[in-house]
């Protein structure tokens, strides 16, 4: 089987091809295609690879290629995680929205509109290659902002798209382990958007064993969103939420922080990885170490600005090990083999959520088999949820009008919409500080 990497110069791919070794099933992935347009950072990857490789019998083949169409055609799966812009976009985008006063990361607010924005043309484009390159190949995007790039890709590819995140799984998994469950065996009833959803149960053997958890204010200080959000919001709720509602929740103090902070996290990941791979330029640098340093640093300071202004301290260590790349694993081997897996994705509504439309993409469980992922069956939205999912995905399809019609008024209604942007005349001047630092969005009219 042949999986193909978009992005596969990315400093995360090395996950990906660690869960492959230790995957020794039939009908494995034995080839792995890295593409990327800057061959350097295939190079640098590529020796990382070969390090984790070496001992590991029938390790899946490795090549590399900065031709696109040569990496999508014979593509049985295709991984999309691609950064438009690269790094240095990232960090221009937290500067500008917090120039303004708003909220600048990558998938939330004024920051994962300008993502958006000049991500969405891209991830087309590779949609539309796939469906003439590589019709039966099933696409699993990780790229940012996940639901709304899967919801443009899907235009073309259908189902044939599907969204992973691994933030759902952390929750859930840092859920179960304070309530001594096996992540394994409990089923997560998780709803919403991708990055804007929330735990309203944890079942066990049929039992919901959340309830329990928010009645014990020492078990919700013990994990990570329990020192987030704090013990009393949580019981206000009546449930866990992606540790990314902190940034709706406590929007100014979050905003403060990252003004507050000699660097924004996207400086940060532009310093660090630019550090990594001037390391690898030398032949003799151990590959697999450097890299392995690098990501534990990374990891260790994940949205540390939020956790500063919560006082939520550092983070377990248990949730330093990554976790997307086990998802992807699981969805390709439940989808290959017809091994039923129950997974938190991002797919097309179908029906699952009344209050938005049958294309809308959502992230929900969802029963995989080898026809795909098929959302199950949600309770409704409780009333302060449905709110914020219809408002944000009113804001992601303003987001695909501007992609598609080159509309500069549907960005700029696009950043107005957000419930993180306060004014119409911020929400210009916005899309004006975006089109000055992005090339990849002067096709904005």
């Amino acid at each position: 089987m042949r999986l193909t990497i978009l992005g596969g110069g990315g400093f995360r791919v090395p996950l990906v091809y660690g869960a492959l070794l230790g995957d020794r099933a039939e009908g494995r992935v034995s080839q792995v295609v890295l593409h990327d347009l800057d061959a350097d950072r295939l190079s640098a990857v590529t020796r990382v690879l070969a390090e984790q490789a070496a001992g590991v019998p029938d390790a899946p083949a490795v090549t590399a290629t900065t031709d696109l169409e040569e990496a999508l055609r014979g593509a049985d799966f295709v991984f999309s995680a691609i950064r438009v812009g690269g790094l240095e976009g990232r960090a221009d985008d937290e500067r500008v929205a917090l120039a303004e006063g708003v909220l600048g990361q990558e998938t939330v607010g004024a920051g994962g509109i300008a993502y958006g924005l000049r991500t969405v043309p891209v991830a087309v484009d590779v949609a539309r290659r796939v469906a003439r390159l590589a019709p039966e190949a099933w696409v699993i995007n990780f790229t940012n902002p996940a639901g709304l790039v899967t919801e443009a890709m899907s235009r073309y590819l259908g189902d044939r798209v599907i969204g992973i995140c691994d933030s759902p799984v952390g929750l859930g998994r840092r859920i179960a382990r304070v309530l001594g469950a096996d992540p394994g065996r409990a089923f997560i009833d998780y709803v919403g958007l991708n990055h804007l959803g929330w735990v309203r149960g944890l079942r066990v053997a049929g039992r919901d064993e959340l309830p329990r958890l928010l009645a014990d204010p020492a078990l919700l200080g013990s994990f990570e969103e329990g020192r987030l959000f704090g013990p009393d919001w949580l019981r206000s709720l009546g449930a866990v939420p992606n540790e990314y509602l902190h940034y709706y929740y406590f929007n100014r103090e979050t905003v403060r922080a990252y003004q507050e902070a000699d660097r924004t996290r996207g400086a940060f990941l532009r310093d660090q990885q630019a550090r990594f791979y001037e390391e690898m330029r030398h032949p003799d640098a151990p590959a697999l170490a450097t890299w392995d340093r690098t990501r534990a640093e990374r990891e260790a300071t994940y949205m540390a600005e939020n956790r500063e202004a919560a006082g939520a301290g550092e983070r377990e260590a248990d949730d330093l090990s990554g976790g997307y790349e086990k998802v992807a694993l699981a969805l390709m081997r439940a989808v290959a083999r017809d091994e039923r897996a129950t997974l938190i994705l991002n797919v097309r509504n179908r029906g699952t959520l009344a209050v938005l439309d049958a294309d809308a993409v959502i992230e929900v469980p969802c029963l995989v088999d080898a026809n795909g992922a098929h959302p199950l069956a949600v309770d409704p939205l409780p009333g302060h949820a449905t709110g914020l999912v219809c408002a944000v995905k009113a804001v992601e399809r303003e987001v695909l009008a501007a992609a598609d019609s080159g509309s500069r008024a549907s960005a700029v209604r696009a950043f107005a919409l957000h419930p993180l942007v306060d004014s119409v005349n911020v929400a210009h001047r916005l899309v004006e500080g975006y089109t000055a630092v992005h090339p990849g969005l002067a096709y904005l009219r």
